[in-house]
């Protein structure tokens, strides 16, 4: 009914991908009748001309149908340096700060987070891939230039070329500033270049501005949001209680060592992140007085006073270490912090008694979404416990029974363990008292030192969609406790990482066992697994990926009919792989026994890489994908150079396309053979005579070498 509409729509967009992606994420906010699809085709927003020719009218539109409150998120969104990573959280807190979030003050955090959303819906923002659950964006240049020529009367955003708008004394006054690492070098802005912009509200900079001792921020009473990184700004700190409009406060890299005691007058500020400033330790008493923070960030050293309790408005409190002796603040002054969204607790197995946890009363926290309960790692960098830093039983006692009492509440939806050293996980994890947290989605287990199996109870979690588990050298085997026969196990799971579980040589899992339905991707590394599990193969009838990294012990891998992708890495006895029907993508890794790969028929791609092989292997002969990726030595890279003449010609003849690599000392890939069979079965190479000369040296002295 509307592809005729939308066909005329993408040729006004001119087939730029951009265009019709933002166009999209229009009409979908607009709706499916025909009348709505006609007003954006007819729209005259199209022929607009006072707007430069580069900028996309398709943005313009999605602009122009954008609430006035949503507008001025988008436009402050193009001021964010685009060298630095912003979370979501982050973004949020900067829109509350200027304003740009109208709600009561109970969900602002909540309201901001539906706005960053709808950037996404419209794709005017775009989520980073490394990151889940959309924690952080970016944004394309071309939507970045339209939004910053929109907002160029009252934003500037300096780069290398842009200084003399700053340090003429004549020049525009702006609302927002944003200087940004481009050319410009440490010390080529000084403060006082800054002092004549006496309207900013906004100021972030991402490079170090040259200071002086006199320098005040006096000059800037109205600011809202100071973001600065440099050097030496001790100076700067001691002007900060003259802010009084501040709402947002981040220091990085900052060179202080303390803060001013009158940090306390500054009533107004809300977010407050030093958790760069290293040699910040000790924190002023009066930072408890800061009745109106929403979130507090702090460094890794430092030590907060009493008082935390009274700050009741918190949404965010992040590297709270705990201390349980002297004047500073301990676990049990959380309590009353009933608003927290976010909470993350460092050093726990400083808790010297149980008592100090269950006053913390996570379970009350009705609010809290995100927890991280860490203690210190006593993990080597190979994954084995540091000998010197043997755990005593009376401290995984000890630390068992504080994390019994840290249960977080039933709305959680990110848990994340790090360095806990207790033979077994929290009580509330296991099947017989598992608390139902209903709402938890991810749940991430780092460092385990001396835990001897997997919880439970985590198959029963109806919402979990990802679960890792990063060095348990500990656990040897999984048995049938971590799935249940009795119901579907793992109803929601979509990830699972098991990594650095360097001593598992069993899964356990019965075929009839019906589990992980909707598991997608599946990442298993270093570990001594000897088979995977049947049921795996038979149960996970929805898993597209799966990645084995240097899996010891695994001879074969058969029978996957849904995996798309494969990735072996660094299996020393794997022999053969078979029965992948739908597999599209295959990457091998220095995989050196690997003789058989069998009934993959659509096989698209396969990247090969093993820089010991002497000769293409000779499966190779058996499969014809058709893209075929080589990363080699010198030496059979000049076979394969020698095309229909050389020995390796029948192995790879037969494949499309070929692109095949062999690097120098410097790890770069200096020599290339391509290779594509429809045009005429070309071949180019960069390879010569002096280079397979030069080959045989390498192969020559590294035999002389070897013996």
């Amino acid at each position: 009914m509307l592809k005729d509409i939308g066909l005329k729509i993408i040729q006004k967009c001119g087939g730029l991908p951009l265009a019709v992606k933002v166009m999209g994420g229009l009409l979908r906010r607009r709706g499916e009748s025909r009348r709505d699809w006609e007003q954006v085709l007819d729209d005259s927003k199209w022929s607009i001309t006072e707007m430069p020719q580069e900028l996309s009218y398709a943005v313009y539109l999605s602009y122009q149908d954008m609430p006035p409150h949503l507008k001025q998120c988008f436009l402050y969104y193009s001021l964010l340096p685009q060298n630095k990573t912003y979370y979501a959280h982050e973004v949020v807190a900067l829109w509350i700060s200027e304003g740009f979030v109208d709600g009561n003050s109970n969900d602002l955090e909540e309201l901001g987070i539906n706005y960053y959303k709808e950037l996404i819906y419209r794709n005017l923002i775009e989520p980073d891939k490394l990151y889940v659950n959309h924690l952080s964006c970016s944004m394309h240049d071309v939507i970045r230039s339209f939004a910053q020529y929109m907002i160029k009367d009252e934003a500037l955003i300096v780069h290398d070329g842009d200084i003399d708008n700053l340090t003429n004394p004549h020049s525009q006054k702006f609302l927002r500033l944003s200087i940004e690492t481009n050319h410009l070098q440490s010390g080529d802005i000084d403060w006082k270049s800054l002092q004549g912009q006496k309207s900013v509200r906004t100021l972030i900079s991402t490079i170090q501005i040259k200071m002086k001792p006199s320098d005040l921020l006096v000059t800037f009473s109205g600011l809202r949001i100071l973001h600065i990184e440099s050097v030496d700004v001790a100076a700067l700190v001691e002007s900060l209680h003259q802010l009084k409009h501040l709402r947002y406060l981040t220091l990085v890299n900052a060179n202080i060592s303390v803060l001013p005691e009158n940090i306390g007058k500054m009533k107004l500020l809300q977010f407050l992140d030093l958790c760069r400033c290293i040699k910040l330790v000790n924190l002023p008493d009066s930072i408890v007085k800061l009745g109106q923070l929403r979130l507090l960030s702090l460094p890794e050293a430092s030590m907060v006073p009493r008082g935390v309790s009274s700050l009741t408005n918190m949404r965010r409190l992040c590297m709270f270490r705990a201390h349980m002796d002297g004047d500073w603040c301990s676990l049990d002054e959380l309590g009353p912090l009933s608003q927290l969204r976010f909470l993350e607790l460092h050093q726990l197995e400083n808790v010297s008694t149980a008592s100090f946890a269950a006053n913390a009363r996570l379970g009350e926290k009705m609010h809290l979404i995100r927890l991280l309960l860490y203690c210190t790692s006593k993990m080597r960098y190979d994954g084995l416990v540091k000998k010197k830093e043997g755990v005593s039983d009376e401290e995984q006692q000890r630390i068992e029974k504080v994390f019994n009492k840290l249960c977080p509440p039933p709305g959680v939806e990110y848990l994340e363990i790090k360095g806990y050293f207790g033979r077994q996980l929290p009580s509330w994890m296991m099947s017989t008292s598992m608390v139902p947290l209903n709402n938890l989605k991810t749940i991430l287990f780092h460092d385990l030192a001396c835990c001897a199996q997997l919880p439970n109870g985590l198959c029963q979690l109806p919402s979990l969609e990802v679960l890792q588990v990063s060095r348990a050298p500990c656990i040897k085997h999984v048995g049938t406790g971590f799935l249940h026969a009795a119901t579907t196990s793992f109803p929601r799971l979509n990830e699972m990482i098991l990594y650095g579980m360097v001593e598992w040589e069993e899964w356990e899992w019965e075929e009839k066992v019906k589990a992980m339905r909707r598991l997608k991707k599946l990442v298993l590394k270093k570990c001594r697994l000897r088979h995977v599990p049947p049921g795996l193969a038979s149960n996970a009838s929805s898993l597209k990926i799966l990645c084995l990294q240097h899996v010891k012990y695994l001879s074969y891998i058969e029978s996957f009919p849904s995996i798309v992708e494969l990735t072996v890495n660094g299996c020393p006895d794997l022999e053969r792989i078979t029965n992948f029907p739908n597999l599209q993508m295959l990457t091998i890794v220095n995989c050196p026994k690997l003789k058989v790969l069998e009934q993959i028929a659509s096989l698209e791609r396969l990247i090969l890489e093993d820089y010991t092989m002497l000769k293409l292997p000779e499966y190779m002969r058996d499969i014809k994908p058709r893209h075929f990726q080589l990363f080699c030595r010198l030496w059979l890279l000049s076979s394969i150079a020698a095309g229909q003449s050389g020995t390796e010609w029948d192995k790879f003849s037969q494949v499309e396309h070929v692109k095949a690599y062999a690097r120098d000392g410097d790890n770069s890939r200096k020599w290339y053979v391509l290779y594509t069979r429809g045009d005429n079965c070309k071949l180019d190479s960069n390879i010569s005579s002096s280079t397979i000369f030069e080959g045989n040296l390498i192969i020559f002295y590294g035999g002389c070498t070897r013996i």
